[in-house]
């Protein structure tokens, strides 16, 4: 029996990679609005005070592959020195029910995380756009500013986080892996995405005041949300929803479970029918382009698969 192909996280680094992912994701979402794929959702179990196990299981017919991650999430780990999640993702083929990869599980989730945000910033904004805002400075922000770097010309990135040190030390690394993008830490927010083309928010905000608001947002600017820790938090002020092109994932989805989104339905700045999931975006059946714009994502496990198999397939070709 032909064993799995491990893949690391550093196997998934690069930008040819990253472009490879945004495409199977395009790829993917252009199928899930024709309806020629679906989902299940996830299973989690609780056993003990916050402590989660998850399984995500996804299945792209089409492209034959199906995968499943487990995640666990585990509050005591950073006392001790450990990750708060550890994960898997398991890839298999579907004619012969082989597994086919093994792929660390927390970095393929920032991985195609941030190159989901990517793939709406694409379809959303002049290909000039350059000027980003990063709010957040965890592992997603560097995964978001890696993947925004792959699909447009940056040329300043404005950081922002609760700890200066954390925004500082994500102005550093950009440094060291060689983005040669000029970069500076704002002590507030309001300075960080005033003027910005592209504003991505990475935050474990817990909280329902937003940590933007909508009047920091420039006209035609293009956001990306992809933080809190659940579907009552907010990270963009749900306002800005009320006049803004909102893009999701999926709409049901997003309706249960992006706080920005609940909240500007319960308040009636917004309809269900006003927002528009990517795979519309990608099948050229809407356009965003020139609009003030909102990404609102919240990952799916197909996010998963279509990430896996791109990484796989490169991983073969360069083997």
């Amino acid at each position: 029996m032909t064993a799995p192909l491990t893949i690391t996280a550093a196997a998934m680094a690069g930008r040819p990679r990253i472009l490879g992912v945004v495409d199977a994701l395009a790829e993917l979402f252009g199928d899930l609005a024709a309806g020629r794929v679906g989902f299940a959702e996830r299973t989690v179990i609780d056993h003990g005070p916050g402590r989660q196990l998850l399984a995500s299981p996804a299945v792209w017919e089409r492209r034959g592959v199906g995968s499943v991650k487990v995640t666990t999430l585990t509050p005591g780990n950073p006392a001790l020195g450990l990750p708060l999640i550890h994960g898997i993702v398991v890839l298999t083929d579907l004619e012969t029910g082989r597994i086919t990869a093994l792929l660390d599980g927390a970095e393929l989730t920032a991985v195609r995380t941030g190159a989901v945000a990517a793939l709406a910033t694409r379809l959303c904004t002049r290909e000039e756009a350059g000027d980003l805002a990063m709010i957040g400075a965890g592992v997603q922000a560097r995964a978001l500013i890696l993947a925004i770097a792959a699909v447009r010309p940056l040329h300043r990135v404005r950081v922002h986080s609760r700890t200066r040190g954390s925004a500082e030390a994500l102005v550093k690394w950009m440094d060291e892996a060689g983005l040669r993008v000029p970069a500076a830490v704002c002590d507030t927010a309001e300075a960080a995405v005033t003027d910005a083309d592209i504003v991505c928010t990475a935050t474990s905000t817990q909280d329902s005041t937003p940590v933007v608001d909508a009047g920091w947002v420039k006209p035609g600017a293009h956001v990306n949300a992809i933080g809190g820790t659940d579907h009552h938090a907010v990270e963009v002020d749900p306002a800005l929803l009320a006049d803004a092109y909102v893009v999701v994932e999926d709409r049901g989805a997003a309706a249960e479970g992006a706080g920005e989104v609940r909240a500007a339905l319960d308040r009636g700045l917004l309809t269900v029918a006003g927002l528009h999931e990517v795979g519309a975006l990608v099948n050229g059946d809407a356009t965003a382009r020139g609009r003030t714009s909102v990404f609102r994502g919240i990952g799916m496990a197909l996010e998963d698969t279509a990430a896996a198999v791109a990484l796989y397939e490169a991983a073969v070709r360069d083997a």
